[in-house]
């Protein structure tokens, strides 16, 4: 087929998407026989597979194993640009965005998939002593915080000190907070038995925090009781309706009702909370679009913001509560259903249909959360499984789900590997130097 000209393709429609994630890179691939020229903006040059952060935070699997360039995974689609760069700022009427770096580029189609960041409830100095799980660097934090934890414990005389370092709080059960309190559970138990001459491993205090009344509380309860089972023959304690107060950097004080406790610790990870990055708030200022209190933007029942049905809003970033009356959940599934629905209807524009279009509807294809080896718990539209079968249902689909197959192999492999012997190939502590602690710097 003979290639279309540059002039031709410049007087395409151009369709700019905003993020590189599930719902941008979905969109990106659904827009892929369409006549338009796309714009692809991510401050990251790679799509990242976000469900499988906490085993790179646990040493389970390596960042390039659920990573991978944009540039890779679009090559072939010959109407797409990739662009490395970060949005700040737009002007709606003349239809234009300022990049990080004063650039302006004009759109014909806007598609805002931007994502949320953490979100510490105006506690932002606690993100120092309690840092969260959003992105590769996360992740690495995380792990070598984990790893080095044990490794100070091997070389302190004083048990309180021991024990300090060996308490890990794990803040928010929602399904990241279950699957990596299981995670460092299973290290604990398991990956590092026998690695160290003074300590036991095995002694390490994984505490779990949640303020409702149930781990999973957005599961089934059959589901979250299965859940609290799998994390207790970890090791990890489950505390329910119990909320933080208060992060210092070796310590986190608890409330329930109206008992305080203050426990020590050396490692306190936030799993709980978000909150929409600031371009959501530039785009709302910019269009006096309402947001809700998490910054979010309310978007229309077709996804787009009133009085502007040429920018999209879609997965995380969007509150969008037509259907059920409350917020679709943040997850990749919403993501990407939004993303082939905008993809059509911006088709179904091009082909002059500008009646009012059906309003998006999510089809809940299930959820599901792994807790350690062999034991997932998982919600298949109304099937209820756990334990083993739960598990094998939560790899393939989290196998499948990778955007490459060189991905889907390693991982496989990886698992495989991780599953026989119970280790962990990339328990590795890296850091820069000036992030490492005075004992650390000193033997370097």
């Amino acid at each position: 087929m003979k290639r279309q000209t540059s002039a031709e393709e410049q007087n395409r429609p151009h369709v700019v998407i905003l993020g590189g994630g599930f719902g941008g890179l979905q969109a990106a691939r659904a827009l892929r026989k369409a006549p338009v020229r796309i714009t692809l903006i991510d401050s990251r040059n790679f799509h990242l597979f976000q469900p499988l952060l906490y085993q790179v935070a646990t040493g389970a699997l390596s960042p390039a194993n659920i990573a991978a360039p944009l540039r890779a995974i679009l090559k072939r689609q010959a109407n797409v640009e990739v662009i490395l760069a970060r949005a700040e700022a737009i002007d709606p009427e003349a239809k234009t965005l300022r990049l990080h770096d004063g650039t302006e580029l004009g759109y014909d189609y806007l598609i805002v998939a931007v994502g949320v960041r953490p979100h510490y409830f105006g506690n932002d100095d606690w993100e120092t002593y309690a840092p969260s799980l959003k992105t590769i660097e996360d992740a690495t934090r995380i792990r070598r915080r984990v790893l080095l934890a044990f490794e100070e414990a091997e070389r302190e005389s004083d048990p309180e000190r021991v024990r300090e370092w060996l308490t890990f709080v794990v803040v928010g059960g929602g399904p990241t907070g279950v699957e990596l309190a299981g995670a460092i559970g299973e290290v604990a138990n398991h990956t590092l038995r026998g690695n160290f001459r003074r300590i036991d491993p095995t002694q390490a205090r994984v505490l779990l925090i949640e303020s409702a009344d149930r781990v999973l509380p957005s599961y089934p309860p059959d589901l979250s009781a299965r859940a609290a089972e799998s994390l207790a023959k970890l090791g990890v304690t489950v505390r329910l309706n119990t909320r933080v107060s208060d992060i210092a950097p070796d310590c986190v004080t608890l409330q329930s009702d109206d008992q305080q406790e203050v426990v020590r610790a050396k490692t306190i990870l936030w799993m709980t909370g978000v909150r929409a990055v600031p371009f959501a708030d530039a785009l709302a200022a910019a269009t006096r679009a309402p947001q809700d209190q998490l910054g979010r933007l309310i978007v229309q029942p077709d996804l787009t913001l009133p009085d502007y049905p040429d920018i999209f809003v879609i997965g995380d970033v969007a509150h969008y509560a037509h259907q059920t009356g409350k917020p679709l959940p943040g997850v990749a599934q919403v993501a990407i259903q939004q993303a082939r629905y905008v993809a059509r209807l911006i088709q179904a524009r091009l082909r002059g249909k500008v009646s009012a279009p059906k309003p998006f509807r999510y089809v809940d294809l299930g959820y599901m959360a792994t807790i350690g080896r062999a034991a997932a718990v998982v919600n298949l539209r109304g099937w209820h499984v756990h334990g083993l079968l739960g598990w094998l249902i939560w790899l393939f689909v989290h196998l499948m789900a990778l955007v490459e197959f060189q991905n889907r192999l390693l991982v496989l492999i990886q698992w495989a590997w991780n599953y026989f012997t119970r280790n962990r190939a990339a328990r590795l502590i890296t850091a820069e130097p000036e992030l490492q602690p005075e004992r650390e710097r000193q033997v370097v």
